[in-house]
């Protein structure tokens, strides 16, 4: 899958729309300090699932929405909306009937985040699973944000593991095996209570 378009409203700096293409091979985004280069990269990592406010320079999610200056209005949403080519049908099995993907995300002021593929409501998680089977995502080795090289030296075995783990494309496998193993442990104990309420019944019955 490869990243074509960028559309961005009302996230931090970027209060009216913009929209950023991305052309095959190298593309490079320049401006002086303060131009919004680290918001964009930020509304990249926010769009692919980013949880973490304080992880994007935010004290809460709602941070992220444009506050307002003394000449322009503060925004009660923002919205990213990520596009991307499919036609090498790499998307996982239920979004992947479609060579364009396009997948928004949405923060309201004071209500939370809502997620939608092709105009689709799906959950965050749904989201995640697109760019970790695609061996990217708000977590991705490649998305670097300052001051993380200084971290990533600083931090413990297993946080960097789970960046190899992004890297290597198996970030999704392992939430998929949590979730079957979650399921498991509900059909098995929902067994447990069928024998138990079996056995009374027949007991009753004698």
């Amino acid at each position: 899958m490869q990243i074509t378009e960028i559309r961005i409203a009302g996230f931090k700096s970027f209060v009216d729309p913009v929209t950023f293409y991305v052309e095959p091979g190298l593309t490079g985004i320049v401006g002086p300090n303060g131009c919004g280069k680290s918001n964009l990269l930020e509304s990249l990592r926010w769009v692919m699932g980013a949880s973490s406010a304080r992880a994007m320079r935010g004290g809460e999610m709602d941070d992220l929405i444009f506050s307002g200056t003394a000449k322009r209005p503060a925004r009660e949403t923002a919205e990213v909306t990520l596009v991307l080519d499919n036609s090498d049908r790499r998307a996982p099995p239920e979004f992947n009937d479609t060579d364009q993907l396009e997948i928004m995300r949405r923060l309201r002021r004071g209500i939370g985040s809502t997620y939608k593929v092709n105009g689709r409501t799906v959950r965050g998680k749904d989201i995640q699973l697109i760019f970790a089977d695609a061996s990217t995502g708000a977590n991705s080795p490649a998305l670097v944000r300052q001051g993380q090289i200084s971290e990533l030296i600083a931090s413990k075995p297993q946080n960097r593991r789970r960046l190899l783990e992004e890297a290597a494309g198996i970030a999704g496998l392992n939430t998929r095996r949590h979730e079957a193993e979650l399921k498991l442990r509900g059909a098995e104990n929902n067994l447990e209570r069928l024998a138990e309420v079996s056995g009374e019944v027949e007991r009753q019955l004698e």
